[in-house]
């Protein structure tokens, strides 16, 4: 991120219209929300931004506004995804293919978090694959832990759409109050710009054992260009973003061990990246 200047690009499409030339990367700013239904109810609601890359167009044309794999105030880098690699978009187009999910011949958006003077912890981030014609054909939920740890949540087939209900199980530890087992339910939303607000992107994770419901997450934001000018805006509000995620993490965890939650050890994670 460099100091304010002339917007690079504009705001042209929402992220579900499928492949424009140039789509242009957008910022998110909302909320993170989080309730624990049971033993006790424990709830909280956190400011934030994220970003909104539409990763085969900037694949054409870099974004001048946002540093990538160099250093930044605000900055991307591919390595933070996937395996690690230098090309994240690459590593999610190999992936499609060796799960054998075809279509996905349109944008691919990732919802992520950037890093903020260097640092990153992303909880989740998320990539939604699209047809030529605008159709949502995969969701990869992609998961990190505090311990170091990822693994990728892939949601596709006839069923998939913004504002359906997906299920996926659940495999992998994330926090030390929740046991591994039971099932996500996913789901995507959209609002279209309306009365002057901008559109807005709703991601809801929520997490349900044998008890039933246990865990209800999600994160949402409007979403607007990103320009040096909004990165600016966004970072001098929130200077710590992703120190600050982390932070939160272990607080709400302090929160719930003095609250007598029932605190578990951390299981083997799973052997694939992978799970559907």
């Amino acid at each position: 991120m460099s100091p304010p200047g002339r917007p690079q690009g504009e705001y042209r499409r929402a992220p579900h219209e499928g492949a424009p030339v140039n789509a242009a990367a957008l910022i998110g700013r909302g909320t993170v929300r989080h309730t624990r239904l049971r033993p006790v109810l424990h709830a909280f609601a956190y400011p934030t931004w994220f970003l909104m890359l539409p990763m085969r167009s900037l694949r054409r044309q870099p974004l001048a506004a946002l540093p990538r794999n160099r250093a930044g105030v605000v900055s991307f880098h591919d390595a933070d995804h996937g395996a690690g690699g230098a090309d994240a978009l690459a590593w999610f187009e190999d992936l499609l293919r060796q799960e054998g999910v075809d279509g996905v011949d349109g944008e691919v958006w990732l919802q992520t978090y950037p890093r903020v003077l260097g640092y990153a912890f992303k909880p989740v981030s998320f990539w939604y694959g699209h047809a030529a014609d605008g159709r949502l054909k995969a969701v990869l939920a992609e998961v990190n832990n505090t311990f170091g740890e990822r693994h990728c949540y892939l949601l596709h087939g006839e069923h998939l759409a913004f504002g359906r209900e997906l299920l996926a199980d659940k495999v992998f530890h994330v926090s030390p109050f929740c046991a591994v087992q039971g099932a996500y339910r996913f789901r995507f939303m959209q609002v279209p710009a309306q009365g002057g607000q901008p559109p807005r992107l709703i991601a809801r994770v929520d997490h349900e054992d044998a008890d039933g419901p246990l865990l209800q997450t999600s994160v949402s934001g409007q979403l607007t260009p990103l320009t040096r000018a909004a990165l600016w805006r966004a970072w001098a509000a929130m200077p710590l973003l992703t120190l600050g995620v982390m932070a939160r993490i272990h607080w709400q965890a302090l929160r719930l061990w003095l609250k007598r939650v029932p605190f578990l050890h951390k299981p083997t994670p799973p052997s694939a990246l992978v799970s559907r």
